[in-house]
């Protein structure tokens, strides 16, 4: 029998950064400022960086991690120990971690990412023109043992043992279009093209106003946000799909926990959750060492195999 040690690597076994750059424009959702955004290739272990250029060069590189989440109110938002910030990161992040794509350099001249048709096709879409190149380190993986869960008003995200990347969402809006919508896929690059990428964020109406007065919003418009008034969707193109409100809660998901910096080996489950849950049991997680088990994405499938079948050799 042939050992794993032993196995030839593949492509999955690798860490990838894209071929080449792509650039895009366009207004923050909630900053109304709009920005010039290049994504560039980066090397092998550094994760997403951005960089504002538009600050004192020794003080624009914000890593996107875990801990450098500094505000989820309605969006996720890093910065660095200078302040600078930058926010509405899920989207993109998704589209870059669903797409294999590990390493990338994010190069803004404003403080939020584009927000697009608001949702993550535009950068898939250009992740696949510029393509992307294999480097020579091994992708890390995150290998959950044990259910953890956060737990707030009436909401929940969990993580829970299972082979592969799996999410799970349900979302409850009462008395409006949305109503209850519940959604499960299987996290993979052409599952995420077809039936995530292409789904939208949304607001009601009756929050609007209110966000616009805190300063929130100021990008928004039916050209880049599903806009639901009670029971009747304000958007004349209609819906992309019958559940697109569960499916992008389902990609700002992948977003959020993609700020782990490895790939997630298991189940999530989001009751109601939204960045705010996402981000509490990233935290959680990085410090509850018992629920999970850091290893290569090359041996996690031979380390879930062994935890399944033998738990006290967690």
């Amino acid at each position: 029998m042939t050992n794993h040690r032993d196995e030839a690597l593949t492509k999955h076994d690798l860490q990838h950064t894209l071929a080449d750059a792509f650039s895009c424009i366009g207004p923050g959702v909630h900053t109304g400022l709009s920005a010039v955004m290049t994504v560039m290739p980066a090397d092998a272990d550094s994760g997403y960086v951005f960089f504002r250029k538009d600050v004192h060069p020794e003080m624009g590189l914000v890593p996107a991690r875990w801990h450098t989440v500094t505000d989820t109110q309605l969006s996720t938002t890093v910065s660095n120990r200078f302040g600078v910030r930058v926010s509405t990161v899920e989207h993109l992040l998704a589209a870059l971690h669903a797409s294999g794509i590990d390493n990338a350099r994010i190069v803004l001249d404003g403080p939020e990412v584009p927000i697009m048709d608001g949702s993550a096709k535009c950068f898939v879409d250009f992740i696949e023109q510029v393509g992307k190149k294999a480097q020579q380190r091994l992708r890390q993986a995150i290998v959950i043992t044990q259910p953890i869960k956060i737990e707030l008003n009436g909401a929940s995200a969990m993580l829970e043992p299972h082979p592969s990347p799996l999410f799970e969402m349900h979302i409850d809006f009462p008395n409006t279009l949305i109503g209850q919508q519940h959604y499960t896929t299987q996290l993979g690059e052409h599952t995420f093209k077809q039936e995530l990428a292409p789904a939208r964020t949304f607001g009601l109406t009756k929050h609007i106003e209110a966000l616009k007065a805190s300063g929130l919003a100021k990008g928004g418009s039916l050209k880049n946000a599903l806009v639901v008034d009670g029971e009747k969707l304000l958007n004349q193109e209609g819906l992309r799909f019958s559940d697109e409100f569960a499916r992008h809660k389902t990609l700002d998901s992948i977003g959020d926990l993609a700020l782990a910096g490895a790939t997630i080996i298991g189940k999530f489950t989001g009751y109601k959750s939204g960045h705010h849950l996402n981000n509490l049991l990233l935290r959680k997680l990085m410090h509850q060492n018992h629920s999970s088990v850091y290893t290569t994405l090359r041996q996690a499938q031979h380390r879930w195999q062994a935890i399944a079948h033998y738990p006290e050799a967690i």
